[in-house]
């Protein structure tokens, strides 16, 4: 049935299916419209595509071999560039221009339009655009819409084949003859194999050219030199200033008056300024002549100008004050009135030394000396409260309490030197009696304690208030008073006809000695280090100079080594004379001495003595004879690898070791003065021997009959462990032979 055509009398259908809905290709999930994963057909129908027809065992649909082999890298196919895309915004342009008759004018019978012609590669069309001129009167820009220009009849069109230099192309009727070209063009064209002829002069229009030689020529005013923006811009804010006097004491009520002269060097206008004093009668006016220009001469004025109604202008004027005409010590006149300059500030005399080379004079001096004022005599003390109290009432009307050192109360509150006083021996019941003195170092005053003695009949406390101490001698309105500086061991200082003499002195008084040694002179400083010193109060001050003295003395050794050193000169030292900043050799001197130092430490520097015998300080009248010693040569053994455990001593470590034994035992003898006592058998009775006279008798040490294995241990090839020999000293469990004393013969 399936192979039958298609043709009336041929298709039979099954009567027995009567649903023919076509199922939906998506499913709606979570709002979604997904594809269906599996298809049935009319009817829901299987298709035959699913039967086991058309089974495969890799269905190339529903099997994807990635997930079993793992994805492969393709190669990336080379991109496509359509040709828009490629010449997309690349045109060829042409100067070109046509001729266009002109009728009915009689200035002109034709007229050269200049165009650009631009071929447009990407879809080869074709536009045609006049540069607009000013006032042409006629329509220009674009002539031509872009299109694709049919070039015959035949239907061809213009392509950039047929577009060159000197070649006549007509579009629309109209024939446009090309001159030139741009550089792209030329090259594009060249690279395509077409090469571009010279290019041709571009005609002028004839209308045109008498348009612009009948044009008029336009000319510009040259500016001044003297540009008022440019003399603005650079000296704005930069005045003169002059310090100058109007001298009208001639006058009645005249007085000697002074002003300010400020020159604006922006404009060349001047300023008069008047200065006021306090309580001077005069209205507080700011300006006596706001800024305008001075004529120099002001009664140079035509005869012809009516000046009752109307000020002088510009053109009046033959000539104004400029920076010149203003000296220190002339006189200038400023509407009539003659001022003196007599000084000028510090920006005025630069600029005038700077700009104009002149010199300004020093000020000149206006005013008379006033005469010194009377000293007020001072009136004496009468002797009610303090002299500073008693001189307020002499300097105001109102007197207020004197000023005080703030400054000096608050850094040293609290702060006393303390001083042991006794009296001067008037009364002999007064050795006893110890004063306190304490000098306040805030105010500068004394106050003077006494401490009990207890069954002495003497009441101790305050002796004297806190008060300044007036030295005696001095002047009452001009008293001098005690200071620190006149308090020092053995001192006689006078308290209101009391004689006191200092005695002693706490530590904080040398300290602030110490830290001030400008308030005091050097007798006194050291009157109060010698008291100090006897009472063992410099113990500590002793031990630290002591230890700076011992560290300058360290210093200026290392000091003196660093001295003795030749610095060597570098190239620029010898060649220019200069020292240079940094030691280019530095760092390689450093690391030679460096490994030259670690060379030398691994060197083995000390020498064993002949027989491990060394020569003592004294000479010992005990002589040493030792025996003869074998001397036996080790050859290297090619088995393996040799070399010396820690824990084994070569035959030089124990010959050193033997003989510095018997060093020891030959030095007892030398400094005891006895004799080396050897233990005798407990069978065989001792006397008491008498000092030894003859040489001492040491045997030399034994040895193995093959020292050269004592020296070295082998490790064969193969790395077997300690391959000893019979007379190895590996083995530490055999027993080891000593020296035992040697005898010596009995006088």
């Amino acid at each position: 049935m399936t192979g039958l055509p298609k043709l009336p009398g041929l298709t039979f259908t099954d009567p027995t299916i009567t649903n023919f809905k076509l199922s939906h290709t998506l499913d709606t999930c979570a709002g979604y419209s997904l594809p269906k994963t599996d298809y049935v057909g009319i009817g829901g129908r299987e298709l035959e595509i699913n039967t086991a027809k058309y089974f495969t065992k890799s269905d190339p649909v529903r099997y994807d071999p990635s997930l079993t082999y793992g994805r492969t890298r393709a190669a990336a196919l080379p991109q496509f560039i359509p040709h828009y895309v490629h010449y997309d915004g690349k045109c060829l342009t042409f100067k070109a221009f046509f001729k266009q008759t002109v009728v009915e004018s009689p200035d002109e019978h034709y007229r050269i339009r200049q165009v650009n012609l631009i071929y447009f590669l990407s879809d080869d069309t074709i536009t045609v655009i006049e540069p607009r001129t000013p006032n042409a009167g006629m329509d220009q820009g674009k002539l031509v819409r872009r299109a694709r220009i049919l070039k015959n009849d035949r239907g061809d069109y213009w392509t950039w084949k047929d577009l060159g230099i000197g070649k006549d192309i007509a579009i629309h009727g109209i024939v446009y003859h090309t001159v030139d070209c741009d550089v792209f063009t030329k090259e594009y064209l060249a690279s395509q194999g077409l090469i571009m002829d010279d290019p041709e002069e571009m005609p002028f229009d004839p209308y045109t050219m008498e348009r612009i030689l009948k044009k008029p020529i336009t000319t510009t005013k040259t500016p001044p030199a003297d540009n008022k923006l440019r003399r603005f811009l650079e000296y704005d804010r930069q005045i003169l200033k002059f310090n100058a006097v109007w001298d009208d004491r001639d006058s009645e009520h005249g007085e000697l008056r002074k002003f300010d002269i400020l020159y604006f060097l922006a404009d060349d206008t001047i300023c008069v300024k008047e200065l006021h004093n306090k309580n001077d009668g005069r209205d507080p006016f700011p300006l006596l002549l706001r800024r305008t220009k001075i004529p120099k001469i002001y009664t140079d004025i035509p005869i012809n100008y009516p000046a009752l109604y109307l000020e002088l202008s510009d053109a009046e004027v033959t000539e104004f004050y400029q920076p010149v005409d203003l000296k220190v010590g002339d006189t200038i006149f400023i509407l009539g009135r003659k001022m003196l300059l007599y000084d000028c500030d510090p920006y005025t005399r630069n600029y005038y030394r700077q700009a104009l080379c002149i010199e300004q004079k020093a000020a000149v001096p206006i005013e008379k000396e006033k005469p010194k004022p009377l000293e007020k005599p001072m009136p004496p003390h009468n002797g009610i409260g303090g002299l500073e109290d008693s001189l307020q009432n002499t300097l105001s009307f109102l007197p207020k309490p004197p000023k005080k050192d703030v400054i000096r109360q608050i850094s040293n509150a609290n702060k006393f030197l303390r001083y042991q006083m006794v009296m001067e021996n008037i009364h002999p019941e007064d050795t006893i009696r110890k004063f306190l003195l304490l000098y306040s170092l805030g105010d500068g005053t004394c106050k003077i304690h006494e401490p009990p003695i207890h069954n002495s009949g003497i009441i101790g406390g305050k002796y004297l208030r806190a008060t300044h101490l007036v030295k005696p001698g001095t002047d009452p309105l001009d008293p001098a008073f005690y200071t620190p500086g006149d308090f020092y061991i053995g001192a006689v200082i006078t308290v209101f006809q009391q004689r006191f003499v200092i005695t002693g002195a706490d530590l904080y008084v040398y300290r602030y000695m110490q830290g001030n040694p400008e308030k005091f002179p050097c007798c006194v400083i050291e009157n109060m280090r010698n008291y100090m010193f006897s009472k063992g109060y410099l113990k500590e001050d002793i031990k630290d100079q002591i230890q700076e003295s011992l560290e300058q003395e360290k210093k200026e050794e290392r000091d003196a080594i660093g001295k003795e050193m030749e610095e060597q000169k570098t190239s620029m030292e010898v060649c220019y004379g200069i020292k240079s900043p940094v030691d280019v050799d530095y760092e390689q001197r450093k690391k030679a001495e460096l490994a030259e130092a670690y060379e030398r430490s691994l060197e083995h520097t000390y020498r064993v003595p002949p027989h491990g015998i060394m020569t003592t300080e004294k000479p010992c009248k005990i002589d040493v004879n030792i025996g003869k010693i074998e001397e036996e040569i080790c050859e290297e053994s090619a088995e393996g690898e040799v070399y010396t455990p820690k824990h084994i001593d070569t035959p030089e470590e124990k010959l050193e070791k033997y003989y510095s034994n018997i060093l020891k035992k030959h030095h007892n003898i030398c400094k005891k003065s006895g004799q080396i006592e050897c233990q005798e058998p407990k069978d065989i009775e001792s006397n008491e021997r008498p000092p030894r006279t003859g040489p001492l008798m040491v045997n030399p040490p034994e040895l193995p009959p093959h020292p050269c294995n004592i020296r070295k241990v082998r490790f064969n090839v193969d790395m077997d462990r300690c391959v000893r020999d019979s007379e190895d000293l590996c083995d530490l469990k055999r027993e080891k032979t000593t020296c035992d004393c040697s005898d010596y013969k009995k006088n």
